[in-house]
């Protein structure tokens, strides 16, 4: 049999410091708290926690939704702005083109006798080589592209992490 000493723990062991005694004089057996400061219970503290950590969670959503509509909004009129000035482009490119057609026909030919036919292969051979080098080198950034190499190592990870084998993840 073991002697039992006062003071060395147990449920209802005198508490041996003045924190202790100071402690277990103002939180009764069912947990409330009878202290000067904040009359609640814990469930209702931990209650308030929790509350307060939703309403912290839906502001952050509600700043991240009214950001991502602002950003979109500017994205938009970006992009409206830059397809304003692709047609802008694209009819620029048209007349210059036809100015080099008329010019490239009037230098083989005359004023009077433009080789019309001859400058137009010509201009169609000289789109043919531009389109040929854009598309080489898009075929090429294409290749370079290698997915989400990151996000995939790090996703293949989530399901040891949420069974607790986060060794295996290393």
């Amino acid at each position: 049999m073991t002697e039992h000493i006062p003071g060395t723990g147990g449920a209802h062991a005198a508490p041996r410091t003045p924190a202790d005694r100071a402690l277990a004089h103002a939180v009764d057996a069912g947990g409330t708290y009878h202290g000067e400061d904040d009359p609640r219970s814990l469930g209702e503290i931990a209650s308030d926690l929790l509350s307060d950590a939703s309403t912290l969670i839906r502001q952050e959503v509600d700043l991240a939704k009214a950001e991502v509509q602002q950003s979109a909004s500017r994205a938009g009129k970006g992009a409206g702005l830059m397809g304003g000035a692709g047609v802008t482009g694209l009819f620029a490119l048209l007349f210059a083109s036809l100015a080099a057609w008329w010019g490239i026909a009037v230098l083989i030919g005359t004023v009077e006798r433009p080789a019309l036919g001859w400058s137009g292969l010509i201009i169609a051979v000289v789109y043919a080589i531009v389109a040929l080098v854009l598309l080489s080198m898009g075929k090429a950034e294409f290749k370079r592209v290698k997915g989400l190499p990151r996000t995939a190592e790090t996703v293949s990870k989530i399901p040891n992490a949420a069974a607790g084998n986060e060794e295996k993840n290393r």
